[in-house]
């Protein structure tokens, strides 16, 4: 057996970089539109809370209450996605983008089309 060969390291496998521009593309439209809902989100909560102070009787009504805690809930949501989009934009600045945290190979690219903040292949969130 050919030692040299053997003591090689792995060749690193990654996306080219022709493709991870239109991922960078394709993460950048999503975070514009994550943070356009959740500035309206945002909006909508304002708009609530002030109306609530107007309208005050000493008692939140039941749809009120459901109609503010889905705001938020939202809200939240969306501040998480946009994290997720944020952290894989800054791994296809660093050229790790699309690479799976658990076995270490290609994330299928239509799963990265589908899910960009995917971190993990389709086999290893089965694992998981």
């Amino acid at each position: 057996m050919n030692m040299a060969i053997e003591n090689a390291p792995e060749r690193l496998v990654r996306y080219s970089d022709a493709d991870l521009q239109e991922f960078r593309e394709l993460i950048s439209n999503k975070l514009n539109e994550a943070k356009g809902e959740f500035e309206h989100y945002q909006e909508q909560i304002k708009s609530f809370n002030e109306n609530n102070k107007k309208n005050y009787s000493g008692l939140e009504d039941g749809s009120g209450t459901m109609e503010k805690e889905y705001l938020n809930q939202m809200a939240s949501r969306m501040i998480q996605y946009i994290k997720h989009l944020e952290g894989a934009a800054a791994r296809i600045e660093n050229k790790t983008y699309g690479i799976c945290r658990k076995t270490g190979k290609l994330i299928n690219k239509q799963r990265l089309l589908l899910v960009p903040h995917a971190t993990l292949s389709i086999a290893a969130k089965r694992n998981n």
